[in-house]
């Protein structure tokens, strides 16, 4: 298991029978995890397993998604806290050689924020964001390091403090993925990563979209995004909002 953290192990102890009956009971490991979270672990190059309440929030939103007719990775077990996923067979847009991934990812996200709201389940609303980031900031468990550079050396209270202060007033509902960069998108527009899928302000997915392509791939790309996505005019205060928002998650 060289090459595998603490916390990966613990990830794979004590599987239930049905994902022992998948991958083996030594399965393995590898810590590779591009186009997937750190949470998440790779096993016998075919799988991903993940575990915990990540696992049963994501299954959950893959199975709804299938249901939607999205791209996403197949379920091959779930058991008790255990998510089982097949490889999809292809890297991320953040390593794979495409023409355009802005084009892509704009034409996915266009996809994504087409489906109706009224059907989607699962809530990912302002409110709902600011809970979840209070608790998070209360229990010490914000990554200050792996803030963008213009805040670094701020604290989590003060990043908080300003989002409670600046909330916009009206959200543009739409079903956003969440988390949504171009490590979350693999080729052929499959989706990956989705426990923060939910209803939210569509500018919570284009924040962190033009983020990303801007810093991995420059300018051109954001623009082959917002030309694919639609979006004309962007509001630079929302924009600004949501990539604060998610330096507490």
């Amino acid at each position: 298991m060289r090459g595998i953290r603490r916390t990966e192990i613990a990830l794979v102890n004590a599987f239930p029978p049905a994902v022992t009956a998948v991958i083996g009971s030594a399965p393995e490991l590898s810590d590779d995890h591009e186009g997937q979270s750190g949470g998440v672990v790779r096993v016998n190059g075919t799988h991903w397993l993940k575990r915990g309440a990540e696992a049963r929030a994501e299954v959950e939103r893959y199975r709804w998604l299938t249901r939607q007719g999205m791209p996403v990775p197949e379920i091959v077990v779930f058991e008790a806290d255990v998510l089982v996923l097949a490889d999809a067979g292809v890297p991320s847009l953040a390593s794979a050689q495409v023409d355009s991934p802005g084009t892509l990812m704009g034409e996915t996200l266009r996809r994504l924020h087409a489906l109706p709201v009224a059907d989607c389940p699962f809530d990912s609303r302002l409110e709902t964001m600011l809970t979840w980031a209070r608790r998070l900031v209360a229990d010490g468990l914000v990554d200050t390091e792996d803030f963008d550079d213009d805040n670094l050396g701020r604290t989590p209270e003060s990043v908080l403090a300003q989002l409670i202060a600046e909330r916009p007033a009206v959200e543009d509902l739409v079903v956003v993925h969440g988390d949504y960069t171009p490590s979350n998108v693999l080729v052929g527009g499959i989706l990956i990563d989705i426990g923060r899928l939910g209803v939210a302000d569509r500018y919570k997915d284009v924040a962190l979209a033009v983020r990303d392509l801007g810093d991995d791939f420059g300018p051109g790309e954001v623009e082959a995004f917002r030309t694919a996505y639609g979006l004309d005019d962007p509001d630079p205060v929302r924009l600004e909002y949501y990539r604060l928002l998610d330096e507490l998650f």
